[in-house]
């Protein structure tokens, strides 16, 4: 298992539509830690830690998300792991 960590955010209709709710069930359910917020621009930014394989799978249901999400975009960038021993829904910045 090779741990990793990525920053993702994701841009279109993400806000007000439970993605980050959906975004911290579906991370727990595949094990992943870290983070979700809004942010003041109208993107949803998360880090997610844990195996490369299983955040890709992440990645991959992330373009849909909520269902009444509309995901446009998500940019990814490699991050440091940051040791988060859960997944967690932060405020918005």
């Amino acid at each position: 298992m090779t741990r990793v960590a990525r920053r993702l955010t994701i841009t279109g209709q993400v806000q007000g539509v439970w993605y980050r709710a959906w975004a911290v069930e579906t991370a727990q359910g595949l094990g992943l830690t870290g983070w979700v917020r809004n942010r003041s621009d109208g993107n949803v930014e998360a880090v997610v830690e844990g195996d490369e394989a299983v955040i890709e799978r992440f990645i991959s249901l992330a373009h849909i998300g909520s269902p009444a999400a509309q995901v446009d975009r998500i940019a990814i960038d490699d991050v440091a792991d940051g040791g988060h021993q859960d997944f967690t829904k932060r405020p918005t910045v």
